[in-house]
C-alpha cells in the first residue's frame, strides 16, 4: 500500500515527536543525575560521562576557566591522571573559551588551532571534535566542553543542540559545586588555622596536631574507611588538643614532674576540647568531631579520661587518635632530649595494646610504609630527603622495620632500608 502525502507528513511528525520526547527524557535524566552531586571532582566525572554517552563519542573533557590565572584547567581529561592547565586562547578549547564560538571540526590535525600536545602525552589520536562554551545564568563563559571522536560519522546539528541543553544544566550544577568547594576550602582553612594557633602556642610540642592528623589519616586509609569517615577523623585529629588553649601556661609548659593537682588540670583539656568544638556548627557527617576529639585519652579497659569509656563505647576515630597521639609524643624531639629508639616506642604501644589501645588500630599503624612514616616524623624537613632513600623505604612497613631491628635483616636490601630510616630518625639539625 502506497502512503499518500498526508500519511507521510503524519509519520514525519510522529518521528519528530518521538525524537523530541527521547531528547526531553534524556535531559530529565541528566538533571536528576547531576542535581544530587555536590563534590566538584565527582560532578565533572559524571558530566563528562553523560556527554560522552549521549553524543556517542569516545571521550569528553570539561575545561573550567580560572580567571585569576587566565587559564583553562581540568582535573580529569583525556586519560591524564593529573590536573592539566594551559593559557586561555591556546588550542581549540582556548579559542572557544576566548571567542564563545561553537566549533565542529571533522579533521583535528588539519586545523591550525588544534594543540596536539595532549595526544602526544597520552598516545590518543583525536580525529574529530565538537567544542562548545559553557555559560552560566549571567551568560558568562565559565568553561568549555570538548567532545572527541564521534563513533559513527561526524558531529551533527542535533549533537550541538543536545550539548547546548546539557551544558545549561551542567553549568548550574558546576557553579553550585564550585560554591560548595569554596565554602569547604574556607572551612578547612578555619580548621587548620585553629590547629596552627594551638601548635604556635605550645612551642614544646610544635607540629604535634599536624603530625597526629597525618598518622591518623594514614591509618584510616589502611582500614579502608569511607571518604567522609576519613575527613571526620582528619578534622578531629587537627583539633583534638584545642582544649589546651584553656589550660594555664604555668602548668602546660612546666618542665618538672607534675603534681597530682596539676595533672588533673592538664586532663581537663579533653573536656575543654569537646566543649569548644560543640560550639562550632559542623556539617551533618562531621557532627561527631567533638566526641572523637575529646576521646583520644580514653582507654579500651575503661581507665582513661574524661568519661572512662571502654571498648565499643569509644568512637573508632578516638581509638585511632589515641595510638597516633602517643606515638607522636614518644617520637617527638624535645629541646634537651633525643628521640626514643623506634623499637622502644613500639614496645610501649605493644605492651598497652588490648588495655589502652585497640589491637586492630595498632596492627594497621604498623602497616604504614616507611617512606610515609619518616616524611611525617620529619615534617618540615622534606627538602633534606634523598629521593633514592624514599624509593627504597616505600617497599617496607613499620612492621618490617621492627622485625629487622629485632631479628636482623634477611638480606642487604633490608639492611640498607633500616639504615636509611634510622639515619633520618636519629639525625640532628643545627641549633639542636
Amino acid at each position: 500500500m502506497i502512503k499518500n502525502e498526508n500519511d507521510l507528513s503524519a509519520d514525519r511528525n510522529i518521528f519528530k515527536l518521538q525524537k523530541e520526547n527521547e531528547r526531553l527524557r534524556s535531559l530529565l535524566q541528566v538533571a536528576e543525575s547531576l542535581g544530587s552531586v555536590i563534590d566538584l571532582d565527582e560532578l565533572l566525572f559524571r558530566v563528562m560521562e553523560i556527554v560522552r554517552e549521549r553524543l556517542n563519542a569516545e571521550r569528553c573533557t570539561v575545561f573550567l576557566i580560572d580567571y585569576d590565572r587566565k587559564e583553562l584547567w581540568s582535573k580529569v581529561a583525556l586519560g591524564l591522571a593529573e590536573e592539566i592547565r594551559f593559557p586561555l586562547g591556546k588550542g581549540i578549547a582556548g579559542h572557544v573559551a576566548a571567542t564563545g564560538e561553537v566549533l565542529t571540526i571533522d579533521d583535528a590535525y588539519s586545523d591550525s588551532r588544534f594543540n596536539p600536545e595532549v595526544d602526544k602525552k597520552t598516545g590518543y589520536k583525536t580525529r574529530n571534535l565538537l567544542t562548545m562554551p559553557m555559560r552560566n545564568k549571567q551568560n558568562e563563559i565559565i568553561g568549555v566542553f570538548q567532545v572527541l571522536n564521534k563513533k559513527e560519522g561526524a558531529f551533527t546539528q542535533d549533537d550541538i543542540g543536545l550539548l547546548k541543553a546539557i551544558s545549561s544544566i551542567a553549568a548550574s550544577a558546576i557553579e553550585n559545586a564550585q560554591l560548595y568547594d569554596e565554602l569547604n576550602k574556607t572551612f578547612i582553612s578555619f580548621m587548620e588555622t585553629l590547629s596552627t594557633t594551638l601548635d604556635a602556642r605550645d612551642y614544646i610540642t610544635s607540629g604535634h596536631s599536624r603530625r597526629v592528623t597525618l598518622y591518623s589519616v594514614q591509618v584510616a586509609r589502611l582500614m579502608r574507611l569511607k571518604k567522609e569517615e576519613i575527613e571526620l577523623i582528619r578534622y578531629a585529629a587537627l583539633l583534638h588538643d584545642i582544649g589546651k588553649l584553656g589550660i594555664p601556661e604555668i602548668v602546660l609548659f612546666k618542665n618538672k614532674k607534675l603534681t597530682e593537682d596539676e595533672y588533673n588540670i592538664i586532663k581537663r583539656h579533653a573536656t575543654l576540647s569537646r566543649s569548644i568544638l560543640k560550639k562550632i556548627r559542623f556539617k551533618r557527617y562531621l557532627k561527631q568531631i567533638p566526641e572523637i576529639a575529646s576521646s583520644h585519652h580514653e582507654k579500651i579497659d575503661g581507665s582513661g579520661y574524661p568519661l572512662g569509656l571502654k571498648g565499643e563505647e569509644i568512637p573508632l576515630g578516638g581509638k585511632i587518635l589515641a595510638v597516633c597521639d602517643v606515638f607522636d609524643a614518644l617520637t617527638s624531639r624535645r629541646q634537651y632530649k633525643d628521640r626514643i629508639d623506634i623499637v622502644d616506642v613500639m614496645s610501649v604501644l605493644e605492651k598497652e595494646t588490648g588495655n589502652t589501645f585497640e589491637p586492630y588500630v595498632v596492627y594497621q599503624f604498623k602497616n604504614i610504609t616507611l617512606n610515609v612514616l619518616i616524611e611525617i616524623l620529619e615534617f618540615g624537613h622534606k627538602e633534606d630527603f634523598d629521593l633514592g632513600d624514599l624509593a627504597l623505604l616505600r617497599n617496607y612497613t613499620l612492621n618490617d622495620l621492627l622485625r629487622i631491628r629485632r631479628q636482623g635483616a634477611a638480606d642487604e636490601r633490608e639492611q640498607k632500608a633500616a639504615e636509611a630510616f634510622m639515619f633520618y630518625y636519629q639525625r640532628k639539625y643545627r641549633g639542636e
